[in-house]
């Protein structure tokens, strides 16, 4: 089947949008169309039907998201919008024109409060208006559509758009003393390793639908996160660990969210990455 753009990425300018192109394109595949708000505004349905039907694609991947989690306490209504209304938009559509979604959820459908792996099958608690509106994009995409696969990503980074690394390098060269919270622990996820997968479960196409978790591997802090950016970008500044009471917040954060990838590992026959041979990398692009 001719297809011009046989994969359609949503959020295609943001963080892992960039990065699913420079992967796609160092891996020679050239049918992916990256769509900004504009040009895929997912609350626009009109605009959503033109596109399916002029491009008629295979897959779906959608990267756009409501992701300004203390924002998102006073903003309710947008954040519903954009990461429920518009993520079932996206599955009936794929619904109607026979095409699998691959949906980009986050860590924080999950309370946190127990230092236990988080696999697919526990119990999903939000704790903030952004994991809650991101959960209920989950059960309506399950709802509406039986070809998609939800990823579940944490503390995503990369080279492109702002994130956690780019800040603390900013900040610790701004500054000669920074305090940052030691008591939340999770995963950091490269977006570029991130990416890779996204591409490896549209290559590999075996049709084991549903949620799977995906970060690089390990478990850290906030706090040890930026130690390693610090080192590793050789920026001396003198780090402090503080208490999340310390520095209060508009959303709650989990304070234990570290997943379990062993079902995207055994199914796809991926390995992935420990979080700090990923930071590697990373600092090396960003050192460029």
């Amino acid at each position: 089947m001719s297809i011009k753009n046989n994969i359609l990425v949503f959020g295609g300018l943001g963080q892992l949008g960039s990065c699913i192109e420079k992967v796609s394109l160092e891996r020679g595949l050239t049918t992916l169309l990256y769509l900004d708000e504009i040009q895929g505004n997912i609350l626009d349905l009109d605009l959503l039907h033109q596109l399916f039907q002029q491009e008629g694609p295979r897959f779906v991947i959608n990267c756009a998201a409501y992701t300004a989690v203390d924002k998102a306490e006073d903003d309710f209504e947008l954040c519903k919008k954009i990461n429920q209304d518009g993520a079932e938009n996206l599955a009936g559509l794929c619904a109607e024109y026979n095409a699998t979604l691959i949906h980009i959820s986050t860590d924080f459908v999950f309370e946190g409060n127990l230092p236990k792996l988080l696999n697919e099958q526990d119990i999903a608690n939000p704790i903030n208006v952004y994991g809650k509106t991101k959960l209920d994009g989950e059960l309506g995409i399950a709802r509406l559509l039986d070809t998609h696969y939800i990823i579940r990503t944490s503390w995503l980074y990369s080279e492109f758009a702002n994130n956690f690394v780019k800040t603390m390098r900013k900040l610790g060269n701004d500054h000669d003393e920074l305090g940052v919270i030691v008591d939340q622990v999770g995963t950091p996820t490269y977006a570029i390793d991130l990416a890779g997968v996204i591409l490896d479960i549209i290559t590999i196409d075996n049709e084991k639908y549903g949620t799977y978790h995906y970060s690089n591997e390990g478990v850290t802090s906030w706090y040890d996160f930026a130690k390693g950016v610090f080192d590793l970008s050789r920026i001396e500044v003198k780090l402090n660990p503080i208490p999340e009471s310390a520095y209060p917040t508009k959303a709650i954060r989990p304070a234990f969210s570290v997943m379990d990838k062993s079902k995207i590992k055994t199914t796809f026959g991926i390995a992935i990455p420990y979080w700090r041979d990923s930071l590697v990398k990373c600092i090396n692009e960003l050192n460029k």
